[in-house]
């Protein structure tokens, strides 16, 4: 065998060849020879061939004409056969099942269009026979009206006399209905022309015809109906729904049409046909939109911006849902005396190691488990001010107070000032009495000490727990944290943990990376993640919660202190922390807190000065306290200005010394001072910058004394205020009416004697009348021969005339009195 070329190549027997261009890079082809073999085709064996005879004929093919694949077996080819014939008959079959659906469903199309269109013929029909009825009677009546009103010899005319019945003669009305009708019948001719009526094909569809899109057999049988209810006089007016119309103080006006859902220029047009030329994006006072709602036929709900508020559910827990909570513990005293080494013992005795590191600095709460298996939740709060700003807030977090003194020092000013941060929050008290471990402690003295400030302990017979414990030994750790149990046990601590969430902010920050995050410490129900809240003056929603180990935790139940993500700001401490159901509400109800501390912070006069509470004293009698706080140089100051200052007042009034301690008057003084409402009084000391900020916020008057008498005076003055002015009366004459005249102008005019003493036009009267008092008031005139006069003395006559009072008789005796009132001061 040879190629085109007469080179010789290898070749198979049945094979063809042919030849293949091979492409190669840089454009180089070659040219190769390729051979292909035949493929042997097997086909169905002929009727008269044996199944298993080969039956070929010549050319290697079957007696079917076909060629038979290679290495088939007659029974793989009748298997094969049989196959295929069962897919064409399968095919057949359900070719013919889509024919007869497609006939049912083509049957079933021309079904409902013939009961289409028989209805719309019985319609038609029974509109011709309504209209031929009508004009039937139309026609009889125009008859008997032309016979009443034509004479008799006409009634009596020869055709009417033969029983010829007259042409009926078409009146021009009935003419033009007939026209009108024609014209009618001709233009629905032309819609039903138009109409689209079985399947719509694609052409159709594209054409749209001359109209551009139909309309559909729906929208046709709504027009129908409206022309038919139109001509049969049975177009009934749709009823108007009348609606609760919330009105808050102001609202925009097209605010207040979607509220009323109607049209915002019907509205706007009703604003103008009562004078108010207003756009849509105006706002109206509540007045006016109560006017307008009643005016569309509404129902008016008058709500305040303050209703907001009853988003957040106030709803009292009951018995059967409360469950025991973990106690709030929070660790005061003086920084000197082991308050961190206390809580550092506490945390490294009592949480799991590897798990304690850095968690009061990271989230400034935890909790801890004591022997007996109760759960105890710590605060720490450094300094006062977040205690002091809970309080003052309302937010009440505290269980249980630890009161922390050191055995070697005693009571200092601090710890004095931490004890009346502790019984101004009402809570039970534990006092540690710390560093037992040194060879100076004397226990004993801080309990002798805590006896000027009214803390008996239980070794002195009172009923405050007191435990010696060492922070650098651990001795009487144990012992404390039972105490602490118990006291938990005698309050019965519980809360309902299926709620919507309620806590407070101990400490919020901003954290470069996280953005605001507060620390929440759960009061009542369960916080998870997703919830919607407002704190304060901001509000979030919960991305994430941290506990106190650093972990992500879904939900917080009470008493359990967590890490807060997704805050939109940041809260103060203190702030009340409320799950509401929706961002809307969230977001109003911060907007209205903002708004609210914008006008507080505004409103002149928010400081509270003396003279301000000496106004206040005025205005509300039941105030009989001045609170005031008091800081000095040194101790003895301090207990001179105290002991002077508790000597002011009697039984009505009283000065009540909230705290006094010695040193710089700091921020936490302004705290408390704004919590109670109280001045700031400072001898021979100054406050430092944070506290002077913080006075200016908050609006509390600091006042700085040098000498202790001023001081004494003042607040002597001050206090004074609270006492109400004293009025007397002084009686300075008596007049006898001797005649009544009619003078006019003036009215009566009585002519007097002045029997005692003298009378002053500017002074007061009364109308006596058989010893009767019967008017009370002023002169309106006083007059001696015919002149004005500012008095007149005993035995002289005189004309009187009483300011808006007539009824005076001869024999009426008239007193005349001044009153003056009378400072009290206390001695």
């Amino acid at each position: 065998m040879s190629d085109s070329d007469g080179k010789k190549t290898l070749g198979l027997r049945g094979a063809r060849s042919g030849s293949v261009k091979q492409s190669f890079s840089h454009g180089r082809t070659k040219n190769v020879v390729v051979e292909t073999k035949r493929k042997r085709v097997v086909s169905k064996p002929s009727a008269g061939t044996p199944q298993g005879g080969s039956a070929k004929t010549a050319g290697g093919t079957s007696a079917g004409g076909g060629k038979r694949p290679a290495g088939i077996s007659d029974a793989e080819m009748e298997r094969r056969l049989k196959a295929l014939q069962a897919a064409k008959a399968r095919e057949a079959e359900e070719q013919r099942q889509r024919e007869e659906e497609e006939r049912k469903r083509a049957e079933e199309r021309e079904r409902r269009r013939a009961e289409q269109e028989a209805k719309e013929r019985e319609q038609r029909e029974a509109e011709e026979r309504a209209r031929q009825k009508a004009e039937e009677e139309e026609r009889k009546r125009a008859e008997e009206a032309a016979r009443a009103a034509a004479p008799p010899q006409e009634a009596e005319s020869p055709a009417a006399r033969g029983g010829a019945k007259p042409a009926a003669t078409p009146t021009p009305s009935r003419k033009k209905e007939r026209e009108e009708t024609r014209d009618t019948k001709s233009r629905k001719g032309d819609r039903d022309g138009g109409r689209r009526s079985g399947k719509l094909t694609v052409n159709q569809a594209l054409a749209g015809g001359e109209g551009g899109r139909q309309k559909s057999l729906a929208a046709m049988k709504r027009k129908q109906e409206r022309a038919r209810q139109k001509a049969m006089g049975q177009q009934a007016p749709r009823e108007k729904i009348v609606r609760d119309v919330q009105l808050p103080e102001t609202i925009v006006v097209s605010e207040l049409a979607n509220r009323m859902a109607e049209r915002v220029a019907d509205v706007v047009k009703a604003l103008m046909q009562n004078g108010m030329m207003v756009t849509q994006n105006q706002v109206i006072d509540a007045d006016t939109a109560e006017l307008i709602i009643e005016e569309f036929g509404h129902r008016v709900v008058r709500v305040s911006d303050a209703d907001v508020e009853d988003a957040i559910s106030q709803t009292q827990d009951k018995p059967e849902d409360l469950q025991p909570r973990p106690p709030v513990v929070t660790v005061m005293g003086h920084v000197d005396h082991g308050k961190t080494s206390l809580l550092d013992a506490i945390r490294k005795t009592k949480v799991v190691s590897g798990e304690a590191g850095g968690i009061t600095q990271h989230i400034g709460a935890y909790q801890v488990q004591s022997d007996s298996g109760e759960t105890l939740t710590f605060l720490d709060t450094p300094g006062h001010a977040a205690f002091t700003s809970m309080r003052s807030r309302g937010a009440q977090v505290t269980d249980i107070v630890v009161l922390v003194v050191a055995a070697d020092d005693a009571v200092m000013p601090q710890t004095v000032e931490a004890l009346n941060h502790a019984k101004a929050a009402g809570v039970p008290m534990i006092v540690a009495i710390n560093k037992i471990d040194k060879p100076e402690a004397d226990p004993d003295k801080v309990r002798t000490d805590l006896l000027q400030h009214e803390i008996i302990v239980e070794k002195l017979s009172g009923d405050v727990q007191d435990v010696e414990v060492s922070a650098i030994s651990g001795q009487g750790l144990d012992e404390l944290l039972e105490a602490i149990a118990l006291q938990a046990e005698i309050l019965e601590l519980k809360a309902n943990p299926d709620r919507a969430a309620e806590g407070a902010v101990i400490e919020a920050q901003l954290d470069v990376g996280r953005g605001p995050v507060a620390t929440v410490l759960v009061q009542k129900g369960t916080l998870r993640q997703g919830d919607i809240f407002v704190v304060g003056e901001q509000w979030g929603k919960v991305r994430a919660l941290i506990n106190d180990q650093g972990e992500r935790v879904s939900e917080a139940g009470p008493s359990v202190p967590v890490e807060v993500l997704g805050l939109n700001g940041t809260p103060e401490a203190g702030d009340v922390l409320n799950v509401v159901e929706t961002e809307a509400q969230a977001r109003e109800i911060a907007e209205y807190r903002q708004e609210k501390a914008k006008e507080k912070r505004a409103a002149a006069g928010a400081a509270t000065s003396l003279e301000q509470l000496l106004a206040k004293a005025k205005e509300d009698e039941s105030v009989a306290e001045l609170p005031v706080l008091v800081k000095a140089d040194v101790q003895g100051s301090a207990e001179a200005i105290v002991q002077a200052l508790e000597k002011i007042g009697n039984e009505e009034v009283r000065v009540r010394v909230l705290h006094s301690g010695v040193g710089a008057i700091t921020e936490t003084d302004v705290g408390l001072a704004e919590a109670s409402g109280a001045p700031v009084i400072g001898f021979n000391v100054r406050a430092n910058a944070p506290a002077r900020n913080a006075a200016n916020q908050k609006g509390v008057e600091i006042r700085y004394y040098s000498v202790i008498y001023d001081l004494v005076d003042d607040v002597k003055a001050a206090a004074s205020g609270l006492l109400g002015a004293e009025v007397r009366e002084r009686f300075i004459g008596y007049a006898e009416i001797r005649q009544v005249f009619k003078v006019s102008g003036v009215g009566k005019v009585a002519g007097c004697l002045v029997t005692e003493g003298i009378a002053r036009r500017s002074a007061g009267v009364r109308l006596l009348r058989d010893d009767v008092v019967i008017h009370e008031g002023t002169l309106k005139t006083l007059k001696r021969f015919k002149d004005e006069v500012a008095e007149v003395q005993s035995g002289q006559e005189c004309g009187m005339a009483f300011e808006n009072y007539d009824d005076i008789r001869e024999g009426d005796v008239i007193e005349i009195f001044e009153r003056e009132e009378v400072e009290r001061s206390l001695s």
